[in-house]
């Protein structure tokens, strides 16, 4: 995929982050949980071990919603908007960050489409 650093932060800027190395993955989840958090067809993830993500939140404004028993969803109180997902349970010691919040050059990158059968019947997925 991609070595490189990079930043991201949410629509206001309150909340930065900023990862160092390789992606794990990246997906376009299309949970309906996904779909509702992110009100769009999908929502697209990278995910990374959480020693590679700095999260700066200074304004304190970084808030965690438990979103099911297990998963929680990272977003930013002031802007609304969604950066982060997590699930210890499933995924211990991972992080997944919405790709759409990074700020630096990102690159082609692999893409594989998650939870398909759950899909927005008014969008068609192609891969």
């Amino acid at each position: 995929m991609t070595t490189a650093t990079h930043a991201g932060s949410c629509l206001c800027g309150a909340v930065r982050y900023r990862v160092a190395g390789d992606f794990d993955r990246v997906t376009h989840c299309h949970c309906s949980m996904c779909r509702k958090s992110h009100g769009a067809a999908f929502a697209t993830y990278a995910t990374v071990s959480t020693a590679q993500l700095s999260i700066e939140d200074e304004t304190g404004t970084l808030t965690w919603y438990r979103s099911s028993t297990t998963a929680e969803r990272g977003f930013c109180a002031g802007c609304g908007a969604s950066l982060f997902w997590r699930d210890e349970n499933r995924e211990p010691g991972l992080i997944a960050f919405s790709l759409g919040t990074v700020d630096t050059p990102i690159g082609e990158v692999e893409i594989r489409d998650i939870f398909v059968e759950s899909w927005a019947d008014w969008h068609q997925v192609t891969n």
